[in-house]
């Protein structure tokens, strides 16, 4: 009988911004493929709670912009196979209108924290040939209207995964997955900040915009990051994923 492919049966993958969102759902998604997943995230009670749920599953509360936090957490981690750089902010804003205090924090947790956990990771993924996913976005890909700091962190995260690739091309695997927009806190986040009061008519148009007349599910995404932490992706490296509903191709 053969083996069912995209299973990850002893591997240990840690997962940043593993409690909600796209996080959340890798996390059940390579939980469900045999994997011992490490949810990682700030919200404490929310990673437990998950990590209780899924059963083979336990939490690191961290901040991955404080290296301190980010050296003791790998610190304690005895080995992993597969990490998944998903933790992540957004900003609306024109390069006019974004203050630097924002600029930078977005800087701080889509690129800094990336590297910060990226840095104290490899030893680990060295030593068990295993790979790195990381959760950009079409916005370092195109530009998109009133996104310029985002679009600027996520070209980044573009940029990162390819030199990593390049540095370490037989020793360990990585690519990156470049969503559309998804159907997640993040975007609830951003109806209830900016469009409170017409959140439906608003979600509607959104969904609208889209070529594929939808937005995406986290778990979509999720199995793209299954595919690419599989061996049946061994020959996958330095490669960037669009998974947007045809955003890109329009």
């Amino acid at each position: 009988m053969s083996t069912p492919p995209f299973q990850l049966p002893g591997r240990t993958a840690l997962i940043t911004g593993g409690a909600s969102g796209i996080g959340e759902q890798t996390a059940r998604v390579f939980r469900d493929a045999g994997a011992h997943v490490i949810i990682c995230d700030i919200d404490g009670a929310r990673a437990e709670a998950l990590a209780a749920e899924l059963g083979d599953a336990e939490t690191r509360v961290c901040d991955i912009t404080n290296e301190d936090q980010v050296r003791a957490m790998f610190a304690g981690i005895p080995k992993l196979d597969i990490l998944v750089n998903n933790a992540g902010i957004g900003h609306v804003g024109t390069v006019a209108d974004t203050e630097l205090a924002d600029f930078q924090r977005l800087f701080r947790v889509n690129v800094e924290g990336m590297f910060l956990v990226t840095k104290h990771a490899i030893p680990h993924l060295l030593a068990s040939h295993g790979s790195i996913v990381n959760i950009g976005s079409v916005a370092g890909l195109i530009g998109i209207r009133k996104r310029f700091g985002y679009c600027a962190t996520k070209g980044a995260v573009v940029a990162m995964t390819k030199q990593i690739a390049v540095e370490y091309p037989t020793q360990l695997r990585v690519n990156c997955i470049c969503p559309g927009t998804v159907d997640t806190p993040f975007v609830e986040g951003y109806l209830e900040k900016y469009h409170k009061h017409e959140k439906e008519k608003v979600r509607a148009e959104i969904n609208a915009r889209q070529p594929i007349g939808r937005l995406g599910n986290p778990r979509e995404i999720a199995y793209l990051a299954l595919y690419l932490s599989s061996e049946e992706a061994g020959f996958v490296t330095g490669s960037v994923a669009t998974i947007d509903g045809g955003w890109t191709a329009a």
